[in-house]
């Protein structure tokens, strides 16, 4: 693998599609002597900042994990502030990204959301649906394993109903969440963590990954051009060679 050690981003090599694991905000908050829930409203502000550098870069996609299906097992006090940040930045985005052109879309199973949330999903998704600019993808009580069942689920009834006579790649892609969606090309992980903890794990198969020690509250744009600059000196090969 060759890294880029550039210290200027490509304009013409910008990842169509990024995704990120926001990791960090309760480490964060207890490095402080705060709760963690102010761990993570600071964590939602610096999704606003790295949302519209995204944009100004020229990403097509931005994809965020902002809760998965294991978080229900957390402190009900913790989910809670995490659902009303979450209600609370669906019912603002529009009006905070005014004049750009950002369409977003909310990825995951809807059972367990509160329908406050629900209502205000279809509300955003139908008002940004025909904007073309970033798409911007947020994973909210998303899993990897529940994303591939649904799927699975989803092709054995198609199969009894007649509707396909063969099952490979494609028809499973079609099936996800992301169906129309391209793979990620750059995963970044925030504080340190390695691993992709049940995020898009069909998706990310080919897709270059960048690990930081930086706390999610303090991931900057400076952070983001980093990994861009990290990316941007890899040779994607894709099981192939090249000279």
């Amino acid at each position: 693998m060759i890294f880029n050690k550039k210290s200027e981003i490509d304009p013409d090599n910008i990842p169509e599609h990024i995704a990120i694991i926001m990791d960090g905000n309760g480490r964060w908050a207890k490095k402080r002597g705060l709760s963690r829930s102010v761990g993570h409203r600071e964590g939602s502000r610096t999704l606003r900042k790295i949302v519209e550098e995204c944009y100004q870069l020229g990403v097509r996609y931005l994809t965020v994990y902002a809760f998965s299906t294991e978080n229900w097992s957390r402190p009900k006090e913790e989910v809670d502030e995490l659902m009303k940040l979450l209600l609370e930045y669906l019912r603002n985005a529009e009006k905070e990204l005014a004049g750009k052109k950002v369409r977003i879309r909310v990825i995951g199973g809807k059972k367990h959301l509160p329908e406050e949330i629900i209502k205000e999903i279809k509300r955003v998704e139908e008002n940004t649906e025909n904007i073309e600019g970033l798409d911007f993808i947020i994973a909210l009580n998303y899993g990897g394993r529940q994303e591939l069942v649904e799927a699975v689920s989803k092709l054995v009834e198609d199969a009894k109903a007649g509707l396909i006579s063969e099952i490979d790649e494609e028809a499973i892609s079609k099936r996800l969440y992301t169906r129309d969606i391209p793979d990620p090309d750059l995963l970044i992980r925030t504080s340190g963590e390695m691993r992709i903890s049940n995020f898009l794990i069909w998706q990310l198969s080919y897709s270059e990954f960048y690990f930081c020690d930086v706390l999610w509250p303090d991931f900057s744009p400076t952070h983001l051009r980093d990994a861009i600059i990290s990316y941007q000196g890899r040779q994607r090969r894709f099981g192939g060679v090249k000279c």
